[in-house]
């Protein structure tokens, strides 16, 4: 196996697994890791069965995954729950992986600005004072939360995924950057914004977007474009 495909990065599925599962097939990655908006109709560990015995299935969430609680459920209730990275670092074929999911939220924190709430607690306490066991609502739960963000500079990661783009992209956020060299990667992998492409950015982070349906290799190369097929309900 080339070693720059030891581990695949999958962009945005939106319902679409065949290319990630053929990507799979051919090359044999000892890792897969998911970025986010899966549209999940079915359990995840479903979607991807054909691949469950064949590679190790790593996933952090997008925006589209806190849509509806099905896909909610879907994804955070699937055989592969324990695999999500969100704010944690993973050992995974050899090398740390860091992961942020979710979106900047305007009504919780969107960079520059500074963040409207402190922490999750300080919203609940102020939306529903006096009340006891509130939860976020879904559209809560997309947001990158300020205090969580900033414990995960703590850490030390050789490369960062993240749903939303850092500055190398038009639409992306500085900060994720910032949070790349913070905690010493020098590679971001993003989906969300359905483009493909290969840049470097401040501290020497190169940055790789991987597009809707796309799967890449550790060099930011694209190994399969988009297959006819979708995830069906078994």
């Amino acid at each position: 196996m080339n070693p720059k495909n030891k581990i695949l990065f999958a962009g945005d599925p939106h319902g679409n697994f065949q290319p990630l599962i053929e990507a799979v097939r051919q090359y044999r990655p000892e890792a897969v890791v998911l970025l986010g908006d899966y549209d999940l109709s079915s359990p995840l560990d479903v979607c991807l069965q054909e691949i469950m015995d064949l590679t190790d299935i790593w996933w952090i969430a997008g925006n589209h995954d806190f849509e509806t609680p099905a896909k909610h459920n879907n994804l955070f209730a699937s055989g592969l729950a324990d695999k999500g990275l969100h704010l944690r670092v993973v050992e995974i074929a050899g090398l740390r992986i860091a992961g942020l999911g979710g979106i900047f939220l305007g009504r919780v924190w969107y960079p520059p600005q500074p963040p409207k709430w402190l922490d999750k607690q300080h919203f609940l306490t102020n939306q529903f004072p006096g009340k006891l066991d509130i939860d976020l609502s879904l559209k809560y739960k997309s947001a990158i939360w300020y205090d969580e963000f900033e414990a995960l500079k703590s850490l030390k990661a050789d490369i960062l995924v993240t749903h939303e783009a850092p500055s190398s992209h038009r639409h992306g956020f500085r900060v994720i950057g910032e949070l790349a060299a913070a905690m010493g990667a020098k590679h971001i992998f993003h989906g969300h914004l359905h483009e493909n492409y290969s840049r470097v950015i401040k501290n020497n982070v190169r940055v790789f977007g991987v597009a809707d349906k796309a799967v890449a290799n550790l060099q930011g190369r694209t190994l399969s474009q988009e297959i006819d097929g979708l995830c069906k309900i078994l």
